[in-house]
């Protein structure tokens, strides 16, 4: 069964798919990852993240690391060798458990020749998202690359179904960047893989600072994915807030029941979860299966309370300007990419990358709501209202970031204690 009809048949059961980040660099440890993953109290997928040096083709340290038994942040695909991959993985991934790749890398080749070798079929990330800011690959040359990958992983053989990419777009930066953007580049990156000939997609989203901001904006994706991708098979996967996490475990597990709502209220099929200690480590196996359970819990308890949200928003307003004036700067997607970003019609706040104007800037109202305080060259004007916000300082810039972690924090700590025996007090 492929990655794309065992999330649908999850969704059609009115499960929601719950993920995590994890990786390790030893096969060992990974597939012990893996197992747990599997066997959590929820409706999973399972992850395969790599390492740093992976991630900027660096593998000469990754094996040098690998040799001295210096321990890596992820799996190193690529100096594994195919078979150990598929040995790790006998006997877990297939038709109930599939697999997804996840690397954070501009240029991507040799993961794809690793991941197809290896016999998966799933991965995510894109010329923009994975390119703006993690790297300072220039734009033009991430999305070459990327073009050579879908080609890569379309040309080869796939005996488990057709294979997925999953868009990063709606991730950019993590924080501080206004859905519309999210949305406009999430769209992007999924035409850009469906005009290289993958018809099997997912188009992501990160939860933000504002639930029903939050909401409004997977509804214009919906709209603008159906508009644009008429023809693909395509689902939603939302992401836990990225920017900083709660430092509370309560504050931790209250964001990440937020993010399984939003989820579950917009129709979208996959999440993926983040654990209590985000804002402190990289968290164990153990951790990362009690945020798989806690997203799926907090899934199940908000099944009833489907949300209706007006499609023709404001983050749709804004979005469709955005894709539109990206595919009217060229008839070529790969050359309109570079272009939009090279006059500002794409622009993300606080990015620097040197391909990224830097001239737009987000805002946060007193409800959470992200919008612009600086339009640049985005084609907004006369759709977008410019907030005003004042001169940005550190002191405001760090407000801002810390937001969400302050929020979670404080409301976790205004909860009722409760004393051994479970009374409150």
């Amino acid at each position: 069964m492929s990655f794309e009809r065992f999330v649908a048949q999850r969704h059609a059961a009115g499960e929601l798919v719950v993920q995590p980040r994890m990786g390790f660099d030893s096969p060992a440890a990974m597939r012990a990852g893996l197992v747990a993953t599997k066997l959590a109290n929820a409706a999973t997928v399972g992850t395969l993240t790599l390492d740093s040096y992976t991630r900027v083709r660096d593998t000469d340290s990754a094996e040098h690391a690998l040799r001295n038994g210096i321990p890596l942040n992820g799996y190193p695909i690529v100096n594994h060798p195919s078979e150990v991959t598929r040995a790790m993985l006998d006997g877990l991934e297939g038709p109930d458990f599939p697999v997804q790749v996840r690397h954070g890398s501009a240029r991507p080749v040799d993961i794809f020749r690793a991941m197809i070798a290896a016999g998966l079929h799933a991965t995510e990330g894109g010329p923009i998202s994975y390119c703006l800011p993690y790297s300072r690959t220039p734009l033009d040359e991430s999305v070459r690359n990327w073009a050579y990958c879908c080609d890569l992983l379309v040309d080869a053989e796939h005996p488990g179904g057709r294979p997925h990419l999953e868009t990063f777009g709606g991730c950019m930066l993590g924080q501080l960047c206004p859905p519309s953007e999210l949305v406009a580049i999430s769209v992007l990156e999924a035409l850009f893989f469906y005009r290289k000939g993958v018809r099997s997609i997912s188009v992501s989203y990160a939860q933000q600072t504002n639930l029903q901001q939050d909401r409004e904006a997977v509804a214009a994706l919906r709209r603008l994915c159906a508009e644009f991708l008429p023809e693909a098979t395509w689902h939603v996967v939302i992401y836990a807030y990225m920017g900083l996490f709660p430092r509370t475990p309560d504050g931790a597990m209250l964001l990440l029941g937020k993010a399984a709502e939003l989820a579950m209220s917009t129709g979208s099929e996959r999440l993926i979860v983040k654990t209590a200690a985000e804002a402190h480590r990289i968290p164990t196996v153990a951790e990362n299966v009690t945020a798989l359970e806690h997203a799926a819990a907090s899934a199940n308890g908000s099944k009833a309370s489907k949300t209706i949200v007006d499609e023709d928003n404001q983050v749709y307003r804004e979005a469709y300007a955005l894709v539109d004036a990206v595919l009217n700067s060229h008839a070529d997607l790969d050359r309109a990419l570079v272009v939009a970003f090279k006059r500002g019609l794409l622009d993300v706040p606080y990015c620097l990358h040197p391909d990224n104007a830097g001239q737009a800037r987000s805002t946060l109202d007193a409800d959470g709501r992200l919008g612009w305080s600086e339009l640049g060259s985005l084609p907004l004007r006369g759709i977008a209202e410019r907030a005003p916000s004042g001169r940005i300082t550190s002191s405001t810039l760090m407000s801002a970031l810390s937001y969400v972690q302050h929020t979670h924090d404080t409301q976790a700590l205004e909860q009722p204690m409760t004393a051994i025996g479970g009374e409150p007090r």
